[in-house]
């Protein structure tokens, strides 16, 4: 995976969520765990993986929501973010956090109802061994984002400190179909990447993302969109 010594640098653990999901990036945030949620539901008593948890935002959520589910993480660093905040929830289902390579999940075949990755596709080396091993694990569902390569997050992607990869539309249902996945929905967001939300506090950025709304919602704009959220199903 791109940038794992980065990703896995306690400083970047204690600032991820400050420096992503604070100010406007509070708007980011809170669409993907619609997305999310809007997938999954309902959740109660799911059995759900969550591959890259990161500091537990989709799986302290979930949790909470009553699901049962396991936090998956390549970094010790992370984790910990994750624990911590878990430990100021209020839990109706369980929680577990595990450090694991993605590539090699630690989990008998059909394990869980559903699977999730999110921000996880652009740093993957070979997404369709990923695809395979989280299709593997689940017996249901599985859900993920990309981030779209005809859209604003080219311009600035090379700056990026582990480096993204961006996908066409075609490319992921090739992967949908290479892994014997069927799509149930996409939805596409964000004409305005995140980087510019994350850059301005959230008074700014909100209008903003009213605008954003209005114009994505048009057809012609998907192939534009910044991230594709996908809702898939086993074959």
């Amino acid at each position: 995976m791109k940038g794992q010594e980065w990703y896995q640098a306690d400083d970047v653990a204690e600032e991820y969520d400050d420096k992503r999901f604070s100010r406007g990036g509070q708007l980011i945030d809170r669409r993907e765990k619609e997305a999310v949620l809007e997938a999954i539901t309902p959740v109660e008593d799911r059995r759900i993986l969550e591959i890259a948890c990161g500091t537990g935002r989709f799986t302290v959520m979930l949790a909470e929501a009553g699901a049962d589910v396991v936090g998956l993480d390549i970094s010790a660093a992370m984790l910990q973010q994750g624990r911590s905040k878990s430990q100021n929830a209020e839990l109706s289902g369980t929680l577990e956090f595990l450090r694991g390579d993605a590539g090699r999940l630690p989990f008998p075949d059909d394990h869980f109802d559903t699977v999730i990755a999110m921000r996880f596709f652009h740093l993957a080396d070979d997404p369709e061994a990923f695809l395979r091993e989280m299709r593997r694990v689940s017996r249901e569902q599985i859900v993920f984002d990309t981030f779209n390569r005809f859209s604003a997050r080219s311009v600035y992607n090379w700056a990026l400190p582990m480096g993204s990869r961006l996908y066409s539309k075609s490319e992921v249902s090739t992967l949908l179909a290479k892994t014997d996945l069927t799509l149930v929905d996409v939805e596409d967001d964000f004409l305005v990447p995140y980087g510019a939300y994350r850059s301005i506090p959230n008074s700014l950025a909100s209008p903003i993302r009213t605008l954003d709304t209005v114009v994505g919602g048009t057809p012609i704009t998907d192939h534009f969109a910044s991230v594709s959220y996908w809702n898939t199903r086993l074959r």
